[in-house]
């Protein structure tokens, strides 16, 4: 069980207070439905084009299928190249083909990916898409030639022309950091000079009052310094490019992909370029006027000539090896020899930690990292520490419970509600929050980005001024649609990863996925049906059959030697379970010290292999150790919460190489009630990246099992009684609450 609290003490009310915001912090993300006016306006008009229009004039057969043959002509040696490519702009890509790695490469860049399994892999064509792979280097010519190479048909006419609006204005201009000043960057002159053209872009250009200046002055010209590439620690072992057999690749494939690669890793060395300077108080206002004229500002951070702000003395460590996924992200993020700000993503486990830390080593500037609790700070603290020359004196912590002192301090590490708390601070707060905001941060590091669009935490963009913005993610996802802001927030998409590809190389564990049926027995089962929708939830999470497939599969992998995390949504679930199991839990009121000291326990104790939590844990808990899940109780339908899930048991696992699957994910349903439904909606992100459930009718010898609790139907009475007194209780304060608020 969770240690015993002090009740009444300062803690149990720093605890809950601590709880109501993190609570927050986790869940606004689901619940913020709402886009003011504003937000909306600071969107392109390029980004509402649909691909998916393209297709209004293909014919349909009987069952309402689109039939694109006249659009789509086979060419003669279509069987050696690996794209189809539909006139709704879904790109179909075949795994097996020798040409499947130019390929995978290319289309990561220009789309994005809809679906994974094996042998197919589907991705979609989008505005945001194409605006991430024009800022990335890629030219509108060699996007649509380099599609056409790998077609096995004559791309369609209206795809071409989705390509090239999407890609006119998107990537031409920039926002570069170049000696401390700001500059509007591009190498189109003629560009520029519509740009200056308009009267609020002029009123943000700094003039020099230079007598006899001319309009062509304006423009400064440059060609940039070539630059030597940036280098990421050492390679992992095998991490060499895998080379397709060139037998069987087209000649005009092989060629124009070396091409492409060779212009992205020269992009914009010896390019000519056309700037001029603008005031750095106005940079806000350019920036939205530049997104409504239809040419967004790609931000770009040029810190080796950035002599303003001071370098920190900070380096990875020579036992950092990088892994060929992680370097490759961060050539995307790098390429020119510059910080481009964006979104990477890769899987949880997949070492996004290393990623965020070798990008702050290769800034070398002051970095500022936003996490979503507490412990991911403390976790952030001893990445930075295991990963870099960083000691505790260049690692400042802010947290409503760690408040180092922040002055000289070279990386500070906090959660997004410290920085977007409304409510009065005490007087050190204050102080740490005046001296963050007088800060001039080189990079921000944005963990679990995808909460960013929410309302509250959109914010911290407003609140804390950096040069460079990299936000790392598993989950790309929301169950609203605001996570193409992200474009425009922070940046495109750099990079994604392919878990199932990862799982192949052994970079990740081999997962088990499973959906156990719980049959509802018949007392809970006719209350189930009798009950109101919003009392159903306990009934189905507490039904005794769950209870019992908990109890038999932890005590099963317990003997396996195995350690088990299980998941409640649900707090009372939550500590009944642990509570009758005797197993130690960890949910919002947990103090952080309390938490620590269990998962520490989890790690290191060969006596605590199982501990119970709630979604306080869904994100940011490094259990490398842990191989099993059991869930017992989610929030609703939430893709994005059954992938957060699945990373607390993806980190690689030593050892067990001889087993098919070295992880197991059980996800426990209540059989014939609405719970099967969600579960259905829950899995289709990880359905699409490769992942197959498993559905498990009846566990093989549950009912050899001895001494499982529930078992008799007097258990099974006093149970749901238990249920009820609670189900009252909470109507009873819920009313009283409200009286109380009217009167």
């Amino acid at each position: 069980m969770a240690p015993p609290k002090r009740p009444g003490s300062k803690s149990e009310k720093a605890s809950k207070r601590r709880k109501k915001e993190e609570e927050e912090a986790a869940w606004r993300l689901e619940d913020d439905e709402s886009t003011t006016e504003g937000e909306e306006a600071s969107v392109p008009n390029a980004a509402s084009r649909d691909a998916e229009k393209n297709d209004d004039k293909a014919q349909e057969d009987e069952f309402g299928a689109k039939d694109y043959r006249s659009q789509m002509i086979l060419k003669p040696d279509n069987e050696s190249r690996p794209l189809w490519v539909a006139p709704n702009g879904h790109i179909f890509l075949e795994s097996f083909s020798p040409v499947y790695k130019h390929a995978h490469d290319f289309l990561i860049a220009i789309s994005e990916p809809v679906s994974r399994p094996e042998h197919i892999h589907e991705y979609k064509l989008t505005a945001y898409s194409l605006y991430a792979a024009v800022s990335v280097g890629l030219q509108t010519g060699d996007i649509v030639e380099y599609l056409k190479r790998l077609s096995k048909t004559s791309v369609p006419e209206g795809i071409i022309e989705f390509i090239k609006l999407c890609t006119l204005s998107y990537g031409k201009v920039k926002l570069v950091l170049k000696h401390n000043k700001y500059f509007i960057e591009s190498p189109h002159p003629e560009i520029l000079q519509k740009l200056l053209k308009d009267p609020v872009i002029q009123e943000c250009r700094l003039r020099r009052n230079i007598e006899g200046e001319t309009e062509q002055d304006i423009l400064t010209t440059q060609i940039q310094d070539k630059k030597a590439g940036l280098a990421f620690g050492t390679n992992a072992p095998g991490s060499s490019n895998e080379k397709s057999d060139d037998a069987t690749v087209p000649d005009d494939i092989t060629n124009f992909y070396e091409k492409m690669d060779n212009e992205e890793e020269e992009e914009d060395l010896n390019l000519q370029t056309v700037s001029f300077e603008v005031n750095q108080e106005k940079i806000e206002v350019i920036q939205k006027r530049c997104i409504e004229l239809e040419y967004p500002l790609l931000a770009e951070y040029d810190f080796r000539n950035d002599t303003i702000n001071p370098d920190i003395n900070i380096d990875l460590r020579p036992s950092a090896v990088l892994r060929p996924y992680q370097e490759k992200s961060l050539r995307k993020m790098f390429g020119n020899g510059r910080a481009r700000s964006g979104v990477i993503v890769l899987p949880c486990g997949a070492g996004k930690s290393l990623v965020g830390v070798t990008a702050c080593c290769t800034v070398r500037k002051r970095a500022l990292i936003l996490c979503n609790s507490g412990v991911s700070v403390e976790q952030w603290k001893q990445q930075f520490k295991m990963w870099s020359t960083a000691d505790d004196s260049m690692i400042c912590r802010f947290t409503s419970e760690a408040k180092d002192k922040p002055m000289g301090c070279s990386i500070l590490v906090t959660t997004y509600s410290m920085i977007t708390h409304t409510q009065k601070r005490s007087w050190e707060a204050e102080q740490t929050m005046k001296w963050l905001q007088d800060q001039e941060w080189g990079i921000m590091v944005l963990d679990e980005v995808h909460t960013i669009p929410a309302k509250m935490f959109r914010r911290v963009l407003t609140i804390v001024q950096s040069h460079c913005k990299l936000g790392l993610t598993a989950t790309l996802l929301r169950e609203d649609d605001k996570i193409a802001d992200l474009n425009f927030l922070i940046g495109p998409k750099l990079y994604e990863a392919n878990w199932l590809e990862l799982q192949k190389k052994g970079f990740i564990a081999r997962v088990q996925c499973a959906e156990v049926w719980c049959p509802m027995t018949p007392e809970f089962y006719r209350e189930y049906l009798l009950c109101k929708t919003s009392k159903k939830l306990l009934l189905y999470v507490m039904n005794p059959s769950k209870f019992m497939a908990t109890q038999y599969l932890i005590r099963y992998h317990e003997r396996r030697g195995d350690k088990t995390i299980v998941f409640s949504d649900n707090v009372f679930a939550l500590k009944h379970y642990a509570i009758k199991m005797n197993k130690p839990y960890i949910y919002g009121p947990t103090s952080q010290s309390e938490r620590i000291q269990i998962l520490q326990n989890f790690k290191f104790n060969p006596k605590v292999n199982t501990i119970f939590v709630s979604k306080v844990a869904d994100t940011s808990f490094d259990l490398p150790e842990a191989n099993v899940l059991v869930q017992i109780s989610s929030h609703g339908g939430s893709r994005r919460q059954e992938a957060q899930r699945l990373g607390r048991i993806l980190r690689a696992k030593k050892g067990a190489i001889a087993e098919e699957y070295n992880a197991f994910f059980y996800t426990l349903v209540s059989q014939d009630t609405m719970e099967m439904n969600y579960s259905r909606k829950r899995q289709r992100f990880l359905v699409n990246q490769g992942y197959s459930y498993k559905v498990i009718t009846k566990l093989a010898g549950m009912e050899n099992e001895p001494e499982l609790l529930y078992k008799t139907r007097e258990e099974q009475g006093q149970l749901l009684q238990q249920v009820h007194y609670y189900l009252d209780f909470l109507r009873k304060y819920i009313s009283f609450f409200f009286v109380g608020v009217g009167s």
